[in-house]
C-alpha cells in the first residue's frame, strides 16, 4: 500500500492511494498538470489511475477535475448531489460520471464512502479496504459516531487538523468566516483531531494531519497539540503533516 498526499490545504487537495494493484486519486483540487507531474515523480502514469474519488464539490477539491477527465477519461465516483452541485458538472464527460451511494468494489478493493459534517451538498470521506486499509476524513466540522467508526481500524489515516481555535478567533478572518470554520459544518480543530485519534480502538500505523489552514495553524502547532493530547493518554503515533506544496508519502508492504 502506498498513500501519497500530493497537496492538502485550502488552496487544493489531492491524495494518491495504491492498494493491491488498484490506483486511486482522492480529490483533484489542484491543476491536472500538477497532478500529472506529482504522480510522475512517484513513477505513476496518471493514465493508469483506476478512478477518482471526490469528497465534495468545493473548488479546492475539484479544480483540476475537468482537465484531468478530458485528458484521461477516468471514472469519477461521488454522490449524486455532489455531481449536481459541481461548478464544472457540464464540462465533465458523461461517460465518466459514476454516482455512488453505498460501498462498491473496484479492481478487488472495497471502497466505502461515509458521510461527513461539512457545508456541502452531500460530503463524504472514504475508507479503502484491501490487504491493508486506509481512511480519509477531511473537511468536517466534528467527528460524528459514524465517522469515528469509519476511520477506526485503518492502517493509514488522513485526518483533518485544520486550525487552532484561539489563533482563528484572534486572526484577521471576518467573523462570518470564523463562525463557519468553528461550526459543526466547518473544519476540524487540532484538539478535536487528537481526541478522535485517542478514541480509536486500533491505532493506525501512520497518520497524516491534513488540510491545515495557512493562516490559522502551523505544522508544528498542529503536531504538538495532537501529540501532546495523545501523550497524556499514553498513546504514541507515527505522524506526518501534509503540505500544500509538497508531496508527503508513506509505503507499507
Amino acid at each position: 500500500m502506498q498513500v501519497s498526499v500530493l497537496a492538502s490545504g485550502s488552496k487544493g487537495n489531492a491524495v494518491y492511494v495504491e492498494m493491491d494493484g488498484c490506483r486511486l486519486l482522492i480529490d483533484a483540487g489542484i491543476s491536472a498538470t500538477r497532478i500529472k507531474k506529482a504522480l510522475a515523480a512517484l513513477d505513476v502514469d496518471a493514465a493508469t489511475l483506476d478512478g477518482v474519488l471526490i469528497t465534495h464539490e468545493h473548488r479546492d477539491h475539484i479544480a483540476g477535475l475537468t482537465t484531468l477527465s478530458k485528458w484521461y477519461h477516468l471514472p469519477i465516483f461521488t454522490r449524486r448531489a455532489t455531481f449536481a452541485h459541481m461548478s464544472c458538472r457540464a464540462q465533465l464527460p458523461v461517460e465518466c460520471l459514476q454516482p455512488i451511494e453505498d460501498g462498491f468494489r473496484l479492481h478487488g478493493v472495497q471502497i466505502m464512502p461515509f458521510s461527513t459534517s461539512h457545508d456541502a451538498a452531500d460530503p463524504v470521506g472514504y475508507r479503502v479496504q484491501g490487504s491493508k486499509c486506509m481512511a480519509l476524513a477531511t473537511d468536517l466540522g466534528f467527528v460524528t459516531a459514524s465517522v469515528q467508526a469509519a476511520i477506526d481500524g485503518a492502517d493509514v489515516l488522513v485526518l483533518e487538523a485544520n486550525h487552532d481555535p484561539e489563533v482563528l478567533k484572534n486572526g484577521s478572518y471576518p467573523w462570518p468566516l470564523k463562525r463557519r470554520i468553528l461550526s459543526n459544518r466547518g473544519h476540524l480543530a487540532n484538539s478535536d483531531a487528537a481526541w478522535a485519534l485517542a478514541r480509536l480502538r486500533k491505532q493506525p500505523e501512520k497518520v497524516f494531519l491534513a488540510h491545515l489552514s495557512e493562516e490559522n495553524n502551523r505544522p508544528e502547532l498542529a503536531q504538538d497539540t495532537v501529540q501532546g493530547i495523545l501523550s497524556r493518554q499514553g498513546i504514541a503515533l507515527d505522524f506526518a503533516v501534509a503540505s500544500q506544496t509538497e508531496t508527503v508519502s508513506m509505503v507499507r508492504n
